[in-house]
């Protein structure tokens, strides 16, 4: 009975990991005063072997013996009578074998619904990758995020933990309590469902976990109430020195009419933010791109997605598809995952009273998915600055499985889509390359006014500028970030007209499509859009602007004011990216030049890449000595290319500045000088130059005519009083396209409610 109950003991003790059970090693710590020679001899004495000192300068030895148990259950009585009986040990220990556990959550949560975040938890491939972070420690630890939105529940059980007081305000009632209001609908749920994607803890038994599961998360209630340009002021400055992410899912009016962004106080917070922010390494601010899409609105007529301080976040669906609430433009710059149609998964999180919800959808559930994965970087690399955040959004993004008709290749090699931006972002990617990130240069500056006068648009006008240095100073830029377009037009429907840019590498990026709902005949008011899709180019040749008509034939309008802001860095960011991403060469020619790299790396002159520059491409071959393996390498692509898919001049992808791209043929021909290079600045259509022809005959015949008048008797026949009624009237009928509405947009901004799930008719 008493041999079964031990037994039964002894396995109960293990099957739990061995806790209550102690396991006594064959090695002791002896302590012996006179010193290390004489603890050599106690160990000849009783054939131990004597394995040194073990805290230097204190006469605490280690001895081991080999011819007994690794581990035993008991404590081995011979050798401690023997230690016992040495009058130069003063103390003895036989070593026990002690559980210890790194403090550190497992790398898959326990959380109840931990399984049902598709979107992290390796259920589906490709997902964001947040356990590949997570299994290198990267948690959000010491990261703060605040949710600027309608308040948080701080004492949700899966929040409580995290909240942070000095990351949270209300200023819908000027008090420090960012707790929600309360309803029979709960409709203020949205910032508590956003904080819970960020930093819901993990291993606590309550709903899941979030991205950045031990970073501070705060609130701020700013969307319950009248917004003003002082409430989103005061909510984007709040404390930049303790807040480094501020999360933000909502904007302007989603109705695909509206042209809106921040007013003075809120640019001002924006601006102050990135200079200030952070010891001045600048704020971060993560944004949803919007949910206009059932409205075909464009995030590019919203000024807070398109500000070049916003990293602006979209969505894809689970199996890859644009969410029939996406919005597509040129601003967006990665993407992460949100709800779809009624049979796709949605968003799990923190929900009102305590709760928890799968049902979290739009835009507004990507961008703080989005903001725990920046944590998780900021965490590995504490001193990345907003723009180097930017930099490695855009490395760290994947086309992936994502699925647009719209993906095109820029001019430095990279998939770009107005719907995702640069694609999938993978939090364990961004983590490896902000490990290693080196400060990104200064931020240069390059504005180019290219309209003075105004211009009819009519049904198409082009507009090229060769960009060769900025006005007064010499070259500054030589790898692009941002660009914005600033734009002062009229047009007798704002929606149906189009804009898109095309930079020197042939990248052409749509700055804003057809928006049948925009009935405004307000146009543009200095409203600057912005691109994202020329990252790391090289802006030196010529831009072409582009406005076309979409709609009614008899549209008109004037362009006024074109403004070409370039904003990037003087150093070569491919090519430093170049030197970051070099390998082992396994073989080099006796010049030096690599022969062989480790795969999946490309030999490149004496250099091994993770890709190959401009003007190369990617070329497999046999390995020439006859063995079976492949040696990857780049090769030089035709000289008329600057990105290429093969060697001849037929397998061009993008080419060089001053030639013109064929898709048909795929080749790069050399460009004519036109008039814009020989000294002008515009390259106008054909229909702009009917136009023209027809104002100048319709403005200037009358002129003429009352001239000849004047000749024969300009008294006589009342001619003066004639020709006053003639240039009047022509004056005025040019005068009356020239006028411009002033554009005044209101500061209304509501928080993106969840949409109702329907499909696109």
């Amino acid at each position: 009975m008493e041999l079964g109950l031990l037994w039964l003991l002894l396995c109960c003790g293990f099957a739990h990991g061995r806790a209550w059970l102690r396991f006594y090693l064959s090695s002791w710590a002896v302590r012996v005063p006179s010193g290390a020679e004489e603890a050599q001899c106690l160990a000849r004495r009783h054939g131990l072997l004597f394995l040194g000192q073990v805290i230097e300068g204190e006469p605490y030895y280690h001895l081991q013996h080999r011819g007994i148990a690794q581990q035993s259950l008991s404590q081995h009585r011979g050798w401690y009578v023997h230690l016992k009986r040495e009058p130069c040990v003063h103390w003895f220990e036989q070593q026990t074998l002690k559980r210890r556990v790194k403090r550190s959550i497992p790398v898959v949560p326990t959380d109840p619904w931990f399984q049902k975040q598709w979107y992290m938890n390796n259920d589906m491939v490709p997902d964001l990758n947040v356990l590949s972070a997570w299994s290198q420690g990267y948690t959000g630890m010491g990261v703060v995020v605040s949710i600027l939105d309608d308040g948080i529940e701080k004492d949700h059980p899966d929040l409580v933990a995290n909240y942070d007081p000095l990351a949270s305000y209300d200023f819908n009632d000027h008090d420090p309590d960012p707790q929600p209001r309360y309803n029979a609908w709960d409709e203020n749920r949205h910032g508590t469902r956003c904080a819970g994607e960020v930093a819901a803890t993990a291993n606590n038994d309550v709903c899941g976990a979030g991205i950045a599961y031990r970073a501070k998360i705060g609130g701020v209630r700013m969307l319950d109430g009248p917004v003003t340009d002082i409430v989103e002021a005061q909510s984007l400055s709040l404390y930049p020195q303790h807040i480094d992410i501020y999360s933000a899912s909502w904007g302007p009016e989603d109705d695909g009419r509206t042209v809106d962004g921040p007013g003075t106080l809120a640019k001002e917070a924006f601006l102050k933010g990135i200079v200030n922010g952070r010891r001045g390494l600048g704020s971060l601010f993560v944004w949803a791109s919007g949910n206009g899409g059932l409205r075909y609105d464009n995030c590019n007529c919203d000024g807070y997605t398109n500000s070049i301080y916003t990293l602006s976040v979209g969505s894809t669906t689970e199996s890859g598809r644009v969410p029939w609430y996406s919005e597509a433009c040129a601003s967006t710059l990665t993407t992460t995952y949100s709800s779809g149609n009624k049979d796709e998964e949605q968003i799990v999180t923190t929900d009102l009273r305590h709760t928890c919800t799968d049902k979290h959808t739009g835009t507004s559930a990507s961008a703080p998915l989005a903001a725990g994965m920046i944590a998780l970087a900021l965490e590995a690399n504490p001193a990345l600055s907003w723009r180097d955040m930017q930099h490695l959004v855009v490395r760290a993004s994947k086309p992936a499985h994502l699925q647009a008709d719209d993906w095109s290749m820029n001019g430095v090699g990279r998939k770009v889509s107005h719907h995702y931006g640069y694609g999938l972002l993978d939090a364990g990617d961004l983590v490896d390359l902000a490990k290693k990130w080196a400060t990104t240069r200064p931020q240069r500056k390059c504005s180019i006014r290219v309209v003075y006068k105004p211009l009819v648009i009519g049904s198409r006008l082009a507009i090229s500028k060769n960009v060769t240095t900025c006005p007064g100073k010499k070259r500054s830029i030589y790898s692009l970030e941002h660009v914005q377009v600033q734009l002062t037009l009229s047009y007798s429907r704002r929606g149906d007209l189009a804009i898109s840019l095309t930079s020197p590498l042939g990248t052409k990026s749509t700055l804003v499509a057809l928006r049948p709902y925009d009935t405004s005949k307000e146009g543009y008011k200095d409203w600057s859009f912005m691109s994202t899709h020329y990252w790391d180019e090289d802006p030196q040749g010529v831009w072409t602007l582009l406005l076309e008509n979409k709609g009614d034939a008899y549209n008109t309008g004037l362009l006024s004011s074109f403004v070409l802001k370039l904003y990037g860095t003087d150093e070569d960011m491919m090519a430093r990216q170049a030197v970051s991403s070099v390998s082992k060469c396994v073989r080099r020619n006796t010049d030096g030049t690599c022969q062989e790299c480790t795969s999946p790396f490309y030999a490149f002159q004496s250099l091994c890449l993770s890709y190959c520059p401009p003007r190369y491409y990617s070329q497999l071959s046999l390995d020439p000595d006859g063995a079976t393996r492949v040696i990857r390498a780049c090769a030089a692509c035709h000289s008329s290319c600057y990105t290429c898919q093969g060697g001849t001049e037929s397998n061009c992808t993008a080419c060089s500045p001053l030639s013109a791209y064929d898709a048909l043929t795929r080749t790069c021909s050399h460009l004519a000088y036109s008039y814009q290079q020989r000294g002008g600045s515009l390259n106008q259509g054909p229909h702009t130059h009917l136009l023209l022809i027809v104002v100048l005959l319709l403005c200037v015949g009358p002129i003429l005519f009352v001239l000849l008048y004047m000749a024969y008797g300009w008294l006589s026949l009342g001619g003066e009083n004639r020709c006053w009624k003639l240039a009047n009237s022509c004056a005025k009928s040019g005068i009356a396209s020239l006028e411009l509405v002033h554009l005044n947009p209101t500061s209304t901004k509501e928080s993106l409610k969840e949409p109702s799930q329907k499909s696109f008719p």
